[in-house]
């Protein structure tokens, strides 16, 4: 199931009729008060959210949803008028999976949908990860560290994820970006360094695991 908040009728209409065409069940909100209240019914796969709206924007919604222990998994795309960097980073750095400026082709939409979603089927792989007391149990989703949880949030997840997949290659900001947040981004890579930076302060005396490459991004070991 996917939720569209999105103030604008005709465009509401038009996104919900051609993703349940294409066999992706969706519900549409013109409202904020009316996605919470379907919300307390039962949680989407994926969360489609306009940053303009009446009563309670769109990066509000962003940040109650990642707030919230129950919401903070769930991928959300925004989709607005807004086309800015400042306007993109601040959505990212709130948590938003992918990024949509309007006006916006469906054939684009569905991509960016399918995409998502597909990240969230699991995969046939390894379901563990081990890089001396730093370790990752795929099936429940959870790293540890000196065999304790690590507090990590899913992107800081996904990228421990990555950078331990790929000991001693160093990745640039742009990939980890595009690999992580599923998007070819241009603009400024600053949510990227955020992200690092809040992952090496919950890993404490570990995280001069994460190596900083000069010129390039970042690394995992070194080695």
């Amino acid at each position: 199931m996917i939720y569209y908040v999105e103030d604008d009728d005709s465009i509401r209409e038009l996104v919900v009729y051609t993703l349940c065409q294409m066999g992706m069940e969706t519900k549409g909100f013109a409202a904020p008060a009316d996605f919470w209240s379907q919300m307390e019914i039962g949680l989407p796969e994926l969360i489609l959210l306009d940053v303009m709206l009446p009563g309670e924007d769109g990066l509000h919604i962003l940040s109650r949803l990642h707030e919230n222990s129950n919401t903070v998994d769930i991928p959300v795309i925004m989709i607005t008028a807004k086309g800015t960097e400042f306007d993109k980073v601040k959505g990212l750095d709130l948590g938003a999976d992918d990024y949509i400026a309007k006006p916006f082709g469906m054939a684009e939409l569905i991509a960016r949908v399918r995409a998502r979603l597909r990240r969230i089927t699991p995969k046939e792989q390894a379901d563990a990860l081990t890089i001396g007391s730093v370790s990752i149990d795929k099936r429940a989703h959870i790293a540890y560290l000196d065999n304790k949880p690590l507090p990590l949030t899913l992107k800081e997840y996904d990228l421990l994820c990555l950078l331990m997949e790929n000991p001693g290659r160093a990745f640039s900001r742009e990939h980890l970006l595009e690999a992580v947040w599923d998007i070819a981004y241009s603009g400024g890579t600053r949510t990227v360094d955020v992200h690092i930076q809040t992952l090496r302060s919950k890993m404490g005396d570990l995280s001069c695991l994460i190596e900083t490459v000069r010129g390039v991004g970042y690394r995992f070991g070194g080695k």
